[in-house]
C-alpha cells in the first residue's frame, strides 16, 4: 500500500499543480498501460489531479495533502476489511458478466440490500449510517421510525458499541459499515443497545441508548406526489405530478397476506385519489431515472390506467411466449395522462411506457429510455443468490425494448449522451428483435393530435428561456467534455475553471435577462447567489414544467375538439 501513499507523502504542498504534465481520466480513452512503471506515473497524476481539483475548491495546499491522505488511508483500510465473500462476489460477477450485464451473484448481505430496495422496507432502528474515520456516524433519522420515535439518537453521533437486549456491548470502532449494520438490524420487537458519542460531546464522553426495533418503511423512496399549475392562453390547469422512482414490492408482506403490504401500485393508486379529490386536470407520470425492479408491479401499476388487455409479451430461451401479464379490470384513472421518460428509465419503466403508447392511453415525452429488454430471476444458494437472465420482454406490438429503449412520442434534449449511457453501451448484450403483435385495442385520439402538439412544443421552448438556457448548458457541456485531456499545471487549470465559470455567468444572465430579471453584477456575486428556487417548476425542473404544458395542451385542444364536435352534430345549430 505505500506504492499508493508514497506520492501523496512526498507531495510538497508548495509544489501542487507546478507540473507541465496532463492526464487523461476517462479509461475507454487512454491506451492501457504497458508497465509497472507507466502505471505509477498514472497514480501519480491521479494524485497530482486531486490535489489541484481540491485547490481550486479553495482547500489550502497543506489541507489538501492531509485529506487526500486521509481520503486513500480510508480506502485502503475497506479493501483490507474484505472477506471471502467479497473476493468470492469479484469473481462470479466477473464471470456471470460474460453472459450479459444484467446477470449477477449476491451475497447473503448484499442480497438482504436487495430485498430491502425491492420491498422499501426493513427491521431494525431506522438510521442512515456512514463511516466518518473509524467511527460509524449517523447521517439521518428516518422519520416516523423506532430511532424517531424514541428521540434520542441524531444526525452526526457516532455509534462506537452495539448490543444485543442485555448482552455485552461490542466495540465497533474500525467496523466496516455493513457489519455495525449488520449487528443494528434485528427481528421486530427486539431490543438493541447503541454506545454512542453525541454529536455536540467530545470523544471522551459516551452514552448508551436502548431502541426497541420495528419495522421501518423507507417511505422517501417511494411514490409521491406535488401539484404543478400552467397556464395556456388564459386557461389555468391544475395538474397532478407522481414521481415513481421505482418498482417495488414487499413480497414477503405480500405472501403473508399482510392488507398492509407497500408496492408501487397501491402507493399509485393512493396518489392518483389523492388527486382526484383535489380535482386536478390530467395526471404526469415521472419516471425519470427509474431504473425498473417488480414486473409483476408494472403489469399491475400499467392495469391502473387501461381497460382490461395485455401488457406485455415475455420470450424464454426455448422460444416460448407467455402473454400472461395482462390488466385484469377496468381502468382506476381514466383521466388525460402523460409519461415523462429520461435514458434513465428503464426495464420496468419502459414495460409501463411502452405499453401506454402501444395502447394510445397516453403521450410519451423527453428522451430515449435506457434499453432493458430482459427478465432476470433469482435462484437461491447455499451462500447468497444468483441472478440469471432467463427471457425478454416484448411490447404488445410486438416490438422488444431491448437495445433500443422506448421512443418519445415529443423528444426533449437529453443530458445524458446516449453514445455513452444506456443498454446498447453495454457488454454482451443481447440484440434488438421483434416477435407477433397481440390483439390489443388502440385509442389513436392521441396520434390524430401528436402533429399539432408537437408544433406548439417546439415553439415554446424555442421562446422559453429556461429551456433555451437547458440546451446552451448542455451544448456547453458537450464542448468541453470533448476534450478528454486535462492539464496538471495548477495556473492552466485554475484559468480553465474559471473560463467555465464566466461561460455559466454568462448562460445565467442571458436567461436572468430573457426572463425581465435583473442579472449578477460580477461572478463572485453570482457563485453565491446562483442557487435555483427549488419550488420554481418552470426554473428548478424545465423539462417536468413543459411536460405539463403538453399535457395542458392535450387537454384543450381534445376539448376544443369536442366542443366543436357538439355543436355539429346538434340539428338545432346546424348551418342552413
Amino acid at each position: 500500500w505505500s506504492i499508493l501513499l508514497h506520492p501523496i507523502e512526498g507531495l510538497a504542498p508548495g509544489k501542487a499543480g507546478e507540473y507541465d504534465e496532463s492526464i487523461i481520466l476517462d479509461p475507454e480513452k487512454r491506451t492501457w498501460h504497458e508497465s509497472a512503471t507507466a502505471a505509477a506515473l498514472h497514480w501519480e497524476k491521479r494524485i497530482q489531479d486531486a490535489m489541484i481539483r481540491l485547490v481550486l475548491n479553495e482547500k489550502d495546499p497543506t489541507e489538501a495533502r492531509e485529506l487526500l491522505i486521509k481520503r486513500y488511508t480510508t480506502q485502503i483500510k475497506q479493501y483490507e476489511q474484505r472477506d471471502s465473500q467479497d473476493v468470492f462476489q469479484l469473481y462470479a460477477n466477473a464471470l456471470t458478466s460474460l453472459y450479459g450485464p444484467h446477470s449477477s451473484y449476491f451475497t447473503p448481505r448484499t442480497n438482504e440490500n436487495f430485498q430491502i430496495n425491492m420491498s422499501l422496507s426493513l427491521e431494525g432502528i431506522g438510521a442512515q449510517l456512514t463511516t466518518e474515520d473509524d467511527y460509524t456516524q449517523v447521517i439521518e433519522v428516518i422519520p416516523g421510525g423506532p430511532a424517531d420515535v424514541q428521540g434520542i439518537l441524531g444526525a452526526e453521533d457516532k455509534i462506537i458499541g452495539v448490543a444485543q437486549g442485555e448482552d455485552d456491548i461490542v466495540d465497533v470502532i474500525g467496523w466496516r459499515i455493513d457489519e455495525v449494520v449488520a449487528l443494528i438490524r434485528g427481528a421486530k420487537g427486539t431490543t438493541v443497545r447503541l454506545e454512542v458519542i453525541p454529536a455536540n460531546g467530545d470523544n471522551s464522553n459516551s452514552v448508551t441508548i436502548a431502541i426497541i426495533r420495528d419495522k421501518v418503511k423507507l417511505e422517501n423512496k417511494s411514490a409521491q406526489s406535488e401539484i404543478l399549475e400552467i397556464e395556456q392562453e388564459g386557461n389555468p390547469y391544475k395538474l397532478g405530478v407522481i414521481d415513481i422512482p421505482a418498482f417495488y414490492m414487499d413480497f414477503e408482506a405480500y405472501r403473508a397476506r399482510d392488507p398492509d403490504y407497500k408496492s408501487t401500485t397501491r402507493d399509485v393508486l393512493r396518489l392518483v385519489r389523492e388527486l382526484e379529490e383535489q380535482q386536478v386536470d390530467g395526471i404526469v407520470l415521472d419516471l425519470r431515472n427509474n431504473g425498473g425492479g417488480s414486473l409483476q408491479e408494472a403489469t399491475t401499476l400499467t392495469d391502473l390506467f387501461i381497460d382490461y388487455g395485455p401488457v406485455v409479451q415475455i420470450r424464454d430461451a426455448n422460444g416460448r411466449v407467455n402473454r400472461y401479464h395482462r390488466a385484469s379490470r377496468r381502468a382506476a384513472y381514466s383521466g388525460p395522462l402523460l409519461v415523462l421518460i429520461n435514458r434513465l428509465s428503464a426495464s420496468a419503466s419502459e414495460i409501463l411506457a411502452g405499453a401506454l403508447q402501444d395502447y394510445g392511453r397516453a403521450l410519451v415525452v423527453g428522451s430515449q429510455s435506457f434499453g432493458k429488454g430482459t427478465v432476470q430471476d433469482i435462484t437461491g444458494l447455499s451462500s447468497g443468490q444468483l441472478k440469471m437472465t432467463i427471457s425478454k420482454f416484448y411490447r404488445v406490438s410486438g416490438d422488444s425494448t431491448q437495445h433500443r429503449g422506448v421512443l418519445p412520442d415529443i423528444a426533449f434534449p437529453s443530458v445524458y449522451d446516449p453514445e455513452e449511457v444506456g443498454e446498447s453501451q453495454q457488454d454482451n448484450v443481447l440484440p434488438w428483435d421483434r416477435i407477433h403483435r397481440v390483439p390489443h385495442k388502440i385509442d389513436d385520439t392521441l396520434t390524430f393530435y401528436l402533429d399539432t402538439l408537437t408544433d406548439a412544443h417546439q415553439q415554446r421552448i424555442q421562446q422559453d428561456p429556461d429551456f433555451i438556457h437547458l440546451f446552451e448548458r448542455v451544448d456547453l457541456s458537450d464542448s468541453w467534455s470533448a476534450d478528454a485531456t486535462l492539464s496538471l499545471n495548477l495556473s492552466e487549470r485554475r484559468a480553465r475553471s474559471e473560463a467555465w465559470d464566466k461561460a455559466l455567468f454568462s448562460l445565467d444572465n442571458k436567461r436572468l435577462t430573457a426572463k425581465g430579471l435583473n442579472p449578477s453584477t460580477d461572478i463572485a456575486s453570482w457563485r453565491e447567489d446562483r442557487d435555483i428556487d427549488e419550488d420554481n417548476i418552470a426554473e428548478s425542473d424545465p423539462i417536468l414544467f413543459e411536460a405539463g404544458q403538453i399535457l395542458g395542451n392535450q387537454i384543450g385542444v381534445i376539448s376544443a375538439s369536442n366542443r366543436l364536435q357538439i355543436v355539429q352534430l346538434d340539428p338545432n345549430m346546424a348551418t342552413p
